[in-house]
């Protein structure tokens, strides 16, 4: 019995059905879906999904009592039949934000996206953004399902409409019609804007003056304000905003506030408030930086608070109070700034106040919906408040245009009188260099004679004192040529070998011992004598050491090229003091079972000598009090100093104490020959 009951409900439920759908000739021209007993509604929260949506057995009939909001979505379902043998489209209209239209026909569903806020690159309607096209087969029933959703909080609410084929087209027509003239108008108030920027983008570029930087970011943000308005007009020519519809329509009004804020700051610097009244000039950028924080506070609001009936209710409260403000400020500035562009600024600024006072006026009366009113006609508020940016801006571009010739006209007569004046003072500069010129020339004439004379004297005192250190350096270098100890200790070294009567020995000990002592006299009469023969008297010199010291010394002289050492002078005698110390008070003072001094002359590229030993190091030397104290190295550096200063070479001296572990292991000079 209760199989039979669910029986026969599945067949009425299926009578009704079949009744209960629109059937497509019956649509004449606009057939609406609410109050529509054929048309099933059901609001539901938005993230509910098609096929769950389908789900749901608690669908009621539609009427003016089901609505969206934010959270919530609106779905809509109705079957429409083609009666004719032929394929037929109907056209779904409505205005909200997201439409979405799941069309199901022989086991299959098609999704069709369209709404005033939907992406271009989503939407199946590339034309008009209210209207889905729906195709219905031959001879069959379509089901459809429509979801209907809004991001905002609508002021007014649209019921979705039928349209047939004939209807919409004749709508189309008409829509395109009506809005030719208002797309034209805003294409040439693009292409103005477009045309002036790049002028302006020149001069700033040019200039580098914030005027300019104003103007341009006046101008910016009415292009992007016009680009706005183009989205909600029939245009399709560089409508860029209907790829992101959302994102504008966040920022319709803060744009607007944007360009007012440069317009703030343009005026300042065009008028150059600042000169005539500071009080007028702070208040002016307190209401630009006021114009850009409401602009960012709106953006925040509106991407927070999705409430067209709000957002209206703050657009109109603060363009209550910017509006007298802004008419206060024109009062303010005509009486207080007297600028020759200030005729530029009324016009353009009395052109924008109509322009902004009326297009308010129509939003808040709702004149521009009276079909018997001349401002019946699609955007006319925008448009109107664009006629008032546009003649601004034609004034401000002209003021611009004035403004450089002010300044190219100051300029020209700051030159002028700069050229005046420098001819006045070149007359007085010639009647003064006339007087000058007797006096200098007399007072030149006697300093001349008086410098000469001190010049003499100082010149004769200076080659005096060079000639006379010469000398004492030349007496000291050939008393430090050779120690009076080394002396004693050669002939006590010739005695020894005599007394043992080593006789081959003391004659090549006497040969050597005459020849550096020959070496020594010739050479001390020079001035310089090669790096070459140097070398000769150091051989001389160690084999003597070495033959006195025997075993308890050893040196080792390095040579890349004796025939290059040929072509270096040196003052003769320069390298003996310093071997002397490396021996006497580096090695000899030394416990080491090894005493090595070596000496390199490096010619690979400019001549480099290096004397090294493995002494006790010259602090050890120094806090000596059996060693000898030597002056050869003090007296070698005052040779060095006046060699270089008479000769085009730099011999430079460098001393380097030696370490291991911190602990001295000797001393390496370094005298490297730069010509």
């Amino acid at each position: 019995m209760k199989k039979t009951r669910l029986f026969l409900l599945f067949i009425c439920f299926g009578i009704y059905s079949l009744n209960a759908q629109i059937v497509l000739d019956s649509i004449k021209a606009i057939q609406s879906l609410v109050n529509n007993d054929q048309v099933e509604a059901l609001v539901i929260n938005r993230e509910v999904s098609y096929n769950n949506v389908k789900k749901y057995k608690n669908w009621q009939p539609y009427d003016s009592t089901f609505t969206t909001s934010p959270k919530l979505a609106l779905w809509v379902r109705f079957t429409v039949k083609n009666t004719s043998n032929k394929p037929a489209n109907i056209y779904l209209y409505a205005a909200d934000n997201f439409v979405d239209v799941f069309i199901e026909n022989k086991q299959q569903t098609e999704h069709l996206k369209n709404g005033y806020l939907a992406s271009l690159g989503e939407r199946d309607n590339k034309i008009e953004s209210y209207f889905t096209q729906i195709e219905l087969p031959p001879l069959q029933s379509t089901l459809c399902y429509v979801k209907l959703s809004n991001d905002y909080v609508l002021s007014k609410t649209y019921y979705p409409l039928l349209y047939s084929t004939e209807s919409y087209l004749d709508f189309a027509y008409k829509t395109s019609k009506l809005y030719t003239k208002p797309v034209g108008f805003i294409y040439f108030y693009l292409t103005t804007l477009c045309c002036i920027f790049v002028f302006v983008l020149v001069f700033w570029f040019r200039l580098q003056q914030r005027l300019y930087f104003y103007y341009l970011g006046y101008l910016l943000f009415q292009i992007i304000y016009a680009f706005l308005v183009l989205r909600t007009t029939t245009a399709t020519v560089a409508n860029i905003f209907l790829y992101a519809p959302a994102f504008s329509q966040l920022i319709f009004e803060p744009v607007q506030f944007a360009f007012i804020g440069f317009y703030i700051f343009f005026i300042l610097n065009l008028l150059e408030i600042n000169k005539y009244n500071k009080t007028l000039s702070k208040v002016l950028i307190y209401f630009g930086v006021f114009c850009f924080f409401y602009a960012f506070a709106r953006f925040i609001f509106n991407y927070y608070f999705k409430d067209l009936q709000l957002g209206e209710i703050v657009f109109s409260a603060v363009r209550f109070i910017i509006l007298p403000l802004n008419f206060v400020l024109i009062i303010w500035i005509i009486y207080k700034v007297k600028h020759p562009l200030l005729k530029y600024f009324i016009i353009g600024q009395s052109l924008f106040f109509i322009g902004s006072i009326l297009s308010f006026y129509l939003a808040y009366s709702e004149l521009f919906l009276d079909p018997n009113s001349i401002f019946n006609f699609p955007q006319s508020r925008n448009i109107i408040f664009q006629i008032g940016l546009l003649g601004e801006v034609y004034c401000f571009s002209i003021a611009i245009g004035e403004n450089i010739f002010l300044l190219q006209k100051e300029k020209n007569l700051t030159s002028q009188k700069l050229i005046d004046q420098l001819q006045e003072n070149k007359v007085l500069q010639e009647n003064m260099n006339q007087e000058l010129d007797k006096k200098v020339k007399q007072k030149t004439e006697e300093l001349i004679h008086l410098y000469s004379e001190i010049e003499k004297q100082k010149e004769a005192e200076i080659k005096s004192e060079f000639t006379r250190r010469i000398q004492d350096m030349e007496m000291l270098a050939l008393r430090s040529q050779m120690n009076p100890h080394f002396i004693f200790n050669s002939l006590n070294a010739l005695k020894n070998l005599i007394m043992i009567s080593d006789k081959e020995g003391a004659t090549s000990y006497l040969d050597n011992f005459s020849v550096l002592l020959r070496s020594i006299l010739q050479n001390s009469t020079k001035d310089v004598i090669t790096v070459e023969e140097e070398l000769e008297i150091l051989e001389l010199y160690l084999s003597l050491e070495k033959n006195r010291i025997e075993d308890s010394f050893n040196y080792t002289i390095e040579i890349h090229s004796r025939e290059l050492l040929s072509q270096y002078n040196i003052p003769p005698l320069l390298l003996q003091p310093f071997v002397e110390n490396a021996i006497w008070h580096g090695l000899n003072p030394s416990e080491k079972a090894e005493k090595q001094l070596t000496i390199i002359f490096d010619t690979t590229k400019a001549l480099k000598i290096t004397i090294q030993d493995n002494g006790i190091g010259r602090k050890a030397s120094g806090n000596s009090k059996k060693m000898h104290k030597s002056m050869g190295t003090d007296i070698t550096k005052e040779r060095l100093s006046l060699f270089n200063h008479t000769n085009d070479i730099n011999l430079h001296l460098t001393i380097l104490d030696l370490e291991e572990n911190g602990i001295p292991s000797g001393t390496k000079i370094i005298l490297n020959y730069n010509q």
